[in-house]
Order: C-alpha cells, then structure tokens, then sequence
C-alpha cells in the first residue's frame, strides 16, 4: 500500500499497467497532454494526407476501412474523413455481445447518415467462449470481442482489398500506458497482440478450430499491404468535442441517466459487459471508470483534480447490480460461478470483502 500512489496532475493510479510517471509526479498521458500544446500539427496533417494519397483507391472505390461502433469516436473519425479530406470510408462493425437498445439505436442513426456500414456477427457461440475465457482466466470479460474489433476488420480488409484500417485513438498514449507507439504513424498486429490484448491470444485461442476462428485471425505479418493507423496521431485528440460532433452529424444520442460506474452518458454505452469490464478493471487496479472520464477532463480543462476526487468517490465503486442476470445468462453461470471469479481477480492489497462484494481500503490522495 505505501507504494502506491496516484497521478499529481490528474488521479492515474501508479497500479496502472505499463503507465510511467516523470520526476513531479505526472502520469505520462498528462505529460502527453501538455506536450501536444507544443505540436506542429500542421506537419503531422501532411504526414496523414501522405498516408491517404498512399493508401486511396485508384478506381473510385473505397479508400479506408473506419472501424465504427455508431459511438462518438469512430463517427467523428469517419465525418471527418469524408467531409475534411474526400475519402471514401467503408466503416466496419463487430456487434459486441449483449448489445444495448442505445447501442443498436445508434448503429442505426449511423447508418441512416449515409455511411456504408459492414455489420460482422462472428460466430455466438465462438465469441461466448472467448469472452468467457477472458472473463475467467484474466478478468477480462470482453476479450473475444476486444480481439474482434481487430481481426475481423482485417479480414474484411484483405478481402476487399483495402490497405488503409483508420482506428480512433491510441488509448495507450491518450490515457496512460506503453509510450512506444507515440511518434508512429502505423502501428502493427504484433502491437496489438502484445500490448493490447497483453500476449494471450494464442492461449486464449485454444481448442477451437479454425473454421470457427475465421474472425479471430490476425493474418497481415510477411507482405501484406495492410497498415493500422489511429487518429489521434494526426490530430489533437478530444472525446467531448468528437461527442458533439457525431451528434450534430451522425445521429448519436446519449444516455438520459449516467453510465453505470460513472458521471457521464455519452460513452461506451452499447455495450452491457463494458459496464462489467470497468467493475474487474477497478477491482483489479483500484481505478474505475469515473477515474477514466475524470483524467480525460482534468486534461481537457473542464475539471479541477479536487473535483475528479470527489467523483470518483461517489462513482468508482459500483457493481453493475441491474446487468446481473444478463452476465449469468451469457456466461452461463450460476450466481456463486460468477462471484467467484470477481474474488479470484480482486487485489486484496486495495479491498477488503463485505457480503459479497469489495470495498476499498484505500483513500486517494
């Protein structure tokens, strides 16, 4: 416990995996804030229009794959392709698994605002097991999909032929993680498998056959003309303002109560086991999803650390109660299978058990 400390500038954890702090104490998503005040984007505009003149399509088709959710990031991502720059974007969707009515909504807004949308429903039963295995073996409920959102647009790619797959923004430089990927344009599949999916595909993957692993497959290592790209390399990365602009332009509508674990509603909010995802995530860590939106605030300017503190505390700890039955039906658990597993991922250093469920015993500082 004495080790453990939080962000001078915003409330990242130092438990947080592969975050890094400089001599006064800032997380190094906050030293990334401050050091994009600095940039010349003008010069990193030149570097993506070198990038889309690569990649665009010589025979009228399309130029880039926009991997959309019909959330805020991805809508941004896509209008400003085609409105900004002329591109043509296929957007490319992998339904997650216990989609909510706001999430289908969306995808619906979106593709009514003239958008060409590929919906992927890889296999159910294939994607139960996977995020079951996630769930259980590394707290991480949503690994399947999470692999997904990856693979199955790149097999799409391949398949049409388009060289350009355009993702939103890198999490790890905008939020707090590995700095490798900062000053680089593209990013790799071994990136992602390494660093994002943390080097458990291949365990994960086990047992299945590769009929039904048709969606989970990398496959772009060797001469493949595929590269991967994030926004936010080319582009000062606001959520609020990629918000505002999706739902002046892409239909997106929010939430009418906040999200579950935090203060606001316009945000991975289709997604019911994300809600769970951020619960293991908290338990795991001792950081939550208030914490999360209130770093990318406190960032923005639109918060005060003492504020982010304060909403923390009211929001961090909430077990998603009211998705209960949902998450036993999907995993096909009983009550104590799925209880267990929280009390296996726990950190007992930051949580004590009361009834079922944990609560800290830690206080930020």
């Amino acid at each position: 416990m004495k080790d453990i400390f939080w962000c001078s500038t915003c409330l990242n954890m130092s438990t947080r995996n592969r975050i890094e702090f400089d001599e006064k104490g800032r997380c190094n998503a906050c030293v990334w804030s401050d050091e994009k005040k600095t940039f010349n984007w003008d010069s990193r505009e030149k570097e993506l229009k070198t990038l889309i003149e690569k990649h665009r399509s010589k025979s009228g088709g399309f130029d880039l794959i926009v991997p959309v959710s019909g959330g805020k990031d991805g809508s941004y991502v896509t209008h400003t392709c085609k409105t900004r720059y002329g591109l043509n974007p296929l957007c490319v969707t992998v339904h997650p698994p216990i989609r909510s009515d706001i999430g289908h909504k969306n995808v619906e807004n979106f593709k009514r605002a003239g958008f060409s949308l590929i919906e992927v429903n890889p296999p159910y039963e294939t994607m139960q097991i996977l995020n079951k295995r996630g769930f259980i073996e590394q707290g991480r409920p949503l690994y399947g999909w999470t692999t997904g959102i990856f693979t199955s647009v790149i097999r799409i790619a391949k398949s049409l032929g388009i060289t350009l797959i355009m993702y939103g923004e890198d999490g790890e430089i905008e939020y707090g993680g590995s700095t490798e990927s900062k000053n680089k344009a593209v990013f790799s599949a071994e990136f992602v498998q390494r660093v994002y999916l943390e080097g458990q595909v291949r365990d994960t993957f086990r047992d299945i056959s590769p009929q039904d692993l048709f969606f989970w497959d990398f496959g772009i290592e060797g001469n493949s003309k595929i590269e991967l790209s994030h926004w936010s390399y080319f582009e000062n990365w606001d959520p609020y303002r990629n918000y505002l602009v999706a739902k002046e332009h892409c239909g997106l509508t929010e939430r009418e109560d906040n999200n579950t674990g935090t203060y606001t509603n316009f945000a991975q909010n289709d997604n019911l086991l994300y809600d769970l995802h951020t619960y293991l995530m908290y338990l795991k860590f001792g950081f939550g999803r208030g914490t999360q939106d209130v770093g990318i605030d406190v960032r923005r300017g639109s918060l005060s650390r003492d504020q982010g503190i304060e909403l923390v505390k009211l929001y961090d700890n909430h077990f998603p109660e009211e998705y209960l039955k949902d998450y036993l039906e999907y995993y096909r658990m009983t009550e104590k299978e799925f209880f267990d597993v929280l009390d296996r991922h726990v950190n007992r250093n930051l949580f004590e058990k009361q009834g079922k469920l944990w609560q800290p015993i830690f206080e930020i500082r």
